[in-house]
């Protein structure tokens, strides 16, 4: 159990990649606290485990998630990681996406991250240090055609990633990210069922010969959120089966 007893935080953890990771981390020994906004949708994700405390706010509410925070840090003291998994995609061309899906995207993606960052770092630094987890995307890293200001979201906290990694050091604080390639989650099947595209096509251009699972960038994250990467920070780790393209 590689995250024993450590205080976790999950963003965006009632689904998909998050949920995956909130499990994975409990499943090492983590005591997490899934965050949502949406009341009730991790109803049962405590039931196998009392380590499991959801926490419903909205990322992008700055008040709403000091308030959070802090009661974390009020029932255990400390918060030893941070994963900021919490997203929003809108798969547009140039030309047709709107200003507001663009600045929906920012606000989540981008500037809640950062006021997370924010009041965490500087509880981990009053309490011996911790590693925070930044949810990335390969197409930060190739492009990605109908994606751009997606992209430029993603492309915006690799940058972050690694700023924030040098500037809290000193603290005791390593940040990473993970860059998930395609994942196989229930989004990714809404998105491709409605796109009409060919999930075959996209598979051919990942050498590995499959999608990713939610559980890979779990395993993932758990590794980087652990003392086994101790001497780990400002890196970006592609969890994308070696993607082409």
């Amino acid at each position: 159990m590689i995250l024993k007893d450590k205080v976790c935080v999950v963003t965006g953890a009632a689904q998909g990649i998050g949920k995956a990771i909130a499990l994975h981390l409990l499943s090492e020994g983590a005591i997490v606290y899934g965050c949502d906004r949406a009341e009730g949708s991790m109803d049962g994700m405590d039931e196998e485990t009392p380590a499991f405390h959801p926490l419903y706010f909205d990322v992008t509410d700055a008040q709403g998630a000091k308030n959070a925070m802090m009661a974390v840090k009020k029932a255990e003291g400390r918060i030893d990681v941070l994963v900021n998994n919490a997203g929003v995609v809108f798969n547009k061309k140039i030309g047709m996406i709107t200003r507001d899906e663009t600045e929906l995207m920012f606000r989540v993606n981008v500037i809640a991250v950062i006021e997370l960052i924010q009041l965490v770092s500087r509880i981990m630094g009053r309490t011996g240090g911790g590693s925070i987890v930044n949810i990335a995307s390969v197409t930060a890293v190739l492009g990605s055609a109908g994606q751009s200001a997606y992209s430029a979201t993603k492309g915006a906290i690799i940058s972050f990633t690694k700023s924030a990694a040098k500037e809290l050091a000193p603290q005791g604080v390593r940040v990473n990210a993970v860059a998930p390639g395609i994942v196989h989650t229930e989004r990714f099947e809404e998105l491709y069922e409605a796109s009409g595209d060919k999930i075959d096509t996209r598979i051919g251009r990942i050498a590995l010969g499959r999608l990713g699972e939610p559980e890979d960038v779990a395993k993932a994250v758990a590794f980087l959120a652990s003392d086994q990467a101790s001497y780990i920070s400002g890196q970006i780790l592609g969890v994308d089966g070696c993607a082409s393209i």
